[in-house]
């Protein structure tokens, strides 16, 4: 098992009234994760704390 770190990040609201947010995460963060700029992500809120978790592209669906 792996243990659990946190990070704290900043949210702006893109101001297109979608209701999204641009979380602006540090490049070691997306490096630990394997993520990269233009990942989506999903947002849940488990017990408390709030989960992020990359969503699949839609591109293996063209």
């Amino acid at each position: 098992m792996t243990e659990a770190q946190s990070w704290t990040v900043k949210c702006q609201d893109p101001a297109d009234g979608s209701g999204d947010v641009i979380i602006d995460m540090p490049p070691d963060l997306l490096a630990t994760l394997g993520l990269s700029i233009g990942d989506v992500l999903t947002i849940e809120v488990i017990g408390g704390t709030i989960v992020l978790t990359p969503r699949p592209s839609d591109s293996a669906t063209a």
